[in-house]
């Protein structure tokens, strides 16, 4: 057997057309522009290096019901692959999947073409495929859903958290299972849409996902005969096994979803398995759009407009998707000269806003009879202090308050950043 090689990608999410404007040369968003330039790098990656297959682990869209516009390009970059001759395996995502019982996902049309190359995992399976270096099995596990796992009747009474625990519980037992089934001689590869407990989380996906998805162990996926886990969902970039064998790696998204994926390195990885047993990935970033969030803190005694454009000078801006974040003073008022920051922001392909953050004044609290100053989470402790019946419950009270002002606090800046 020589070596297989493979590209593995996910979250291509063709859709996401936020922080953009239509092209006027094409008539198409230019954020969807930016996720075809990137997936059609991956797919010359694949072309370029004559790979045995092309792995993608789910999420082609933002939604179950993509646009003409969005599913022409895909499917015309997927059969870049079939005139290579590069098989394709294509899981199923939860953006891909109308969660609706009997209806078509969003990537079944790949399964119904009259053409050999496409294998679409809309359910568990295992693939065999004999590819130019040899075979390799692949199972496939789509986004888990109570459509992709068989739920007895005796559990659709059970609350959203058992059920969402029993299908956490029977994905890992399907796994396992494929896995016994798997020829050990023969390399294989598990690739799964699903959300790992020790994935790190990206921007959006903090609120989107937490405490709502099936969650599994990595030890439930590292298991043998598999010499790479190849996952998509999470859009940042990890290896979630990186001192054991095999490695457990999310590809990430190929492009910037939102601000809070500014700093994340996108793009796919170049896996290579020279025997049974052995097996090592590459990570190759994609061209992407670049975000920017420009943060100045104003200095009370130099004008405020002029620190505002030098801070932006400093930045090389041309083309990037860009944030202008400046902080007043205490007691000071807005003097920033608005249209002379549009003006030096020209450049930008977007401008997401010039947002002014004014300090939150300490009001002095009474508390008891006693005033103090305090943070919220002071606040809620002293609160507790005086509820005896409350006693055991306060810390999980606490930290439950704090999440919800956090998300709060999240919302309110997402829908000052859209105005």
């Amino acid at each position: 057997m020589c070596m297989i090689t493979f590209i593995h990608t996910a979250d291509i999410h063709y859709g996401v057309e936020n922080y953009g404007r239509v092209d006027p040369k094409t008539g198409i968003h230019s954020r969807l522009l930016d996720f075809d330039r990137a997936f059609n790098f991956c797919i010359d990656a694949a072309i370029e290096r004559k790979v045995d297959f092309f792995l993608f682990s789910g999420d082609a869209y933002k939604t179950p019901h993509p646009s003409q516009t969005q599913q022409k390009l895909l499917i015309e970059s997927f059969f870049r692959l079939y005139d290579a001759k590069i098989p394709a395996i294509i899981v199923v995502g939860n953006h891909d999947h109308p969660l609706s019982f009997g209806k078509a996902n969003a990537l079944d049309i790949f399964s119904t073409l009259p053409v050999d190359g496409f294998h679409v995992v809309s359910k568990p399976t295992t693939i065999h495929l004999e590819t130019k270096n040899g075979p390799i099995n692949v199972v496939g596990i789509p986004w888990p859903t109570r459509n992709t796992v068989s739920i007895a009747e005796k559990h659709l009474h059970k609350t959203a958290h058992e059920i969402t625990s029993y299908i956490s519980k029977a994905i890992a037992h399907i796994i396992k299972d494929q896995a016994a089934a798997l020829d050990p001689q023969v390399p294989a590869v598990l690739a799964g849409h699903l959300t790992v407990s020790n994935g790190i989380f990206s921007g959006s996906e903090k609120r989107a996902i937490f405490g709502t998805d099936p969650i599994l162990l990595p030890s439930q996926l590292a298991i043998e005969p598999f010499d790479y886990v190849a996952l998509g969902h999470l859009h940042r970039y990890q290896d979630l096994n990186k001192n054991g064998y095999p490695s457990v790696v999310y590809a990430g998204s190929i492009e910037r979803v939102d601000f809070g994926e500014r700093k994340e390195a996108k793009g796919f990885c170049l896996v290579s398995i020279p025997k049974k047993g052995t097996c090592s990935h590459e990570f190759i970033k994609t061209p992407t759009r670049d975000f920017i969030q420009i943060e100045v803190k104003l200095k009370e005694n130099e004008a405020q407009t002029e620190q505002v454009l030098a801070a932006i000078a400093k930045h090389s801006i041309a083309d990037a998707v860009l944030k202008v974040v400046y902080h007043i003073p205490v007691g000071r008022q807005d003097a920033v000269d608005l249209k002379l920051v549009h003006r030096a922001c020209a450049s930008a392909m977007y401008v997401v806003g010039i947002i002014p953050i004014r300090p939150v004044e300490t009001r002095e609290r009474r508390f008891g009879a006693v005033k103090m100053d305090m943070d919220l989470q002071s606040l809620l402790s002293a609160y507790f202090d005086t509820k005896p019946e409350l006693k055991e419950r306060k810390k999980d009270l606490i930290e439950k308050t704090l999440l919800l002002a956090q998300e709060l606090q999240d919302q309110d800046s997402e829908e000052q950043e859209a105005e």
